[in-house]
């Protein structure tokens, strides 16, 4: 995708990132087939107990689990919505809801794109938070499609808005309105949310949270705070976590 400068009025410490990365890790087979021990949920099922963490992240399963999953990702990036099509199925079907490891998703802001779209996930708040980036991510070649294909003066014109104006049209022009709207929210919740200085400030926090912790593309990985160096994809993922349940 041609990335557009995201301008300085939101505050936004970003790194000079990029989508994917390495790969890494290792586990033994025998620590991969072993089945997990299940934690009972208080309502039958750990990956339907989601909140918001202090940090401004979205977690799934149970707040105790001894391993702690923490993902920092992209909504505009392919290595993240790869991720989320390889990896997050058995991530949140096995794993999540045996009880021993609970997963937090951090939005993480390198694509001009990733202003707008991510805070109108936040909007939208916790609970309905990992359905919608699923679907953003099921659908990331038609809307980001239709960003990355705008010629390159229109591209140049946006890129000279005001950050606020800049992030509304790129909305628009990614059809990201009309897929808030088909799944409820109406367009006066959409255009007060592309207002909130506050609520981008809030996503400026964790992008310079996840550069703070050494965070250097997309999707990052830690495992109970340590980062996984070399680990961007699933086939890496899962040994090392795997490994850290006891």
């Amino acid at each position: 995708m041609k990335a557009l400068k995201l301008g300085g009025a939101a505050a936004l410490a970003l790194a000079l990132a990029a989508c994917g990365g390495g790969n890494g890790g290792n586990a033994s087979s025998a620590q991969m087939e072993a089945p997990l021990a299940q934690v009972p949920a208080p309502q039958g099922d750990w990956t339907q107990v989601v909140s918001e963490t202090p940090e401004g992240g979205f977690r799934m399963g149970n707040p105790n689990a001894p391993v702690k999953l923490v993902e920092y990702a992209s909504l505009s990036c392919p290595f993240c919505a790869k991720f989320a099509q390889e990896g997050v199925p058995t991530l949140r079907d096995k794993y999540v809801k045996s009880g021993q490891v609970s997963w937090e998703y951090r939005t993480y802001m390198i694509h001009g794109t990733d202003p707008g779209v991510s805070l109108l996930v936040h909007c939208q708040g916790a609970i309905p938070a990992f359905r919608l980036i699923e679907e953003l991510y099921a659908t990331q070649p038609e809307w980001a499609g239709k960003v990355e294909q705008l010629p390159r003066e229109q591209l140049e014109q946006l890129e000279n808005l005001p950050p606020q104006q800049r992030m509304t049209a790129l909305v628009r022009a990614g059809g990201l309105d009309e897929f808030f709207r088909q799944r409820g929210m109406p367009s006066g919740k959409i255009q007060s949310c592309l207002a909130d200085q506050a609520g981008m400030d809030k996503l400026a926090a964790i992008t310079a949270l996840g550069n703070k912790e050494g965070v250097t593309g997309t999707p990052n990985f830690f495992i109970n705070g340590r980062y996984l160096a070399d680990t961007s994809d699933w086939r890496t993922l899962q040994p090392q976590l795997r490994g850290a349940i006891k």
